[in-house]
């Protein structure tokens, strides 16, 4: 059976190939397979104009008392499932909406009238549930999967492939493009991404799994995001965790500079928390960003997430 590894996650077994138990755990990182694996554009500035315009609106929604409709692509994943919860749990500032590409996702996530099952590489299967929204937060990605018959006690490296029509440039370039169209069709006051650290460097090993650049294509779609005028918050996520959020340190950079340090994680609640913070704030708005956190009980848990937002500096 081909084992499928979620492009947004993270393994805690510290060596990919220490034990056979660790690589039958689905919860691979693949920021840390990229480690093991190593082993062996420009942005496009946004008229002032424009971004005036879209400052007018920053009060929002819950400024102006009615909750904001937001959806959540990739609602079946993981972390699209955290941020989903999230904002049903906050009704006064939020009419959650969910999309998902497969009738079992939806239900997986309580088969509500929200959830939406749609594919977001056909742009008029997604349109409606883009209808009447206020704001997007994209968690879509291509999931590679392993290939079947890897020996870690022979000393074998794992070999991966994407399914036909399930390849990053369909998924996370085609796919996020209609997304942001879409989005931008209806009249959204911002689009939350959530991508991954490492877009930097065209070498990077993860490029390399099943021959699907996904970096590159990732990083195509972000400046795609970046010169539509719409605002926007780009989240570089580093290597997912399953684990609580709000017990740790966060930390913003850029230029995959986090990468080069041990703080290369993040729980995916906080991912999660972050994208529901950064409609919040103007501060969070035409910025990108890597997001990692410290280990907990290092540091205090970060709270206050205008201070956060404020240390960014990069658009792109």
């Amino acid at each position: 059976m081909a084992m499928r590894v979620s492009f947004l996650s993270y393994a805690p077994p510290r060596s990919l190939f220490e034990s056979s138990k660790a690589l039958s755990n689905p919860l691979f990182s693949l920021s840390h397979l990229s480690k093991k694996l190593s082993s062996g554009g420009s942005s496009s500035s946004i008229s002032r104009r424009r971004r005036r315009s879209f400052g007018a609106l920053s009060a929002s929604a819950m400024a102006e008392g009615s909750p904001l409709t937001v959806l959540v692509t990739g609602a079946g994943g993981r972390t699209g499932q955290i941020v989903y919860k999230k904002l049903k749990e906050q009704t006064d500032r939020y009419v959650a909406r969910g999309l998902v590409r497969t009738e079992e996702s939806k239900t997986k996530i309580g088969a509500a009238d929200d959830v939406f099952v749609g594919d977001i590489r056909q742009a008029e299967s997604i349109a409606p549930a883009f209808d009447g929204i206020g704001a997007l937060i994209i968690l879509t990605s291509a999931v590679p999967k392993m290939k079947p018959g890897f020996d870690p006690s022979k000393g074998e490296r794992p070999e991966f492939y994407f399914e036909d029509g399930f390849y990053p440039e369909q998924v996370d370039w085609i796919g996020q493009k209609n997304q942001i169209d879409a989005a931008k069709a209806v009249g959204v006051k911002q689009i939350v991404l959530v991508g991954s650290m490492g877009g930097t460097d065209v070498n990077n090993p993860l490029n390399s799994i099943g021959n699907g650049n996904i970096l590159v294509w990732k990083r195509k779609a972000e400046q795609y995001l970046a010169d539509s005028g719409v605002p926007y918050t780009i989240i570089r996520a580093g290597g997912l965790q399953d684990k609580d959020g709000g017990v740790r340190e966060l930390l913003v950079g850029k230029d995959d500079e986090l990468l080069k340090t041990d703080t290369r994680t993040i729980a995916r609640a906080d991912v999660a928390e972050v994208c529901i913070q950064a409609l919040q704030f103007d501060e969070a708005k035409f910025k990108a960003f890597d997001l990692a956190s410290k280990p907990e009980g290092e540091g205090t848990p970060t709270t206050d997430f205008k201070a956060l937002f404020s240390q960014v500096t990069a658009r792109f």
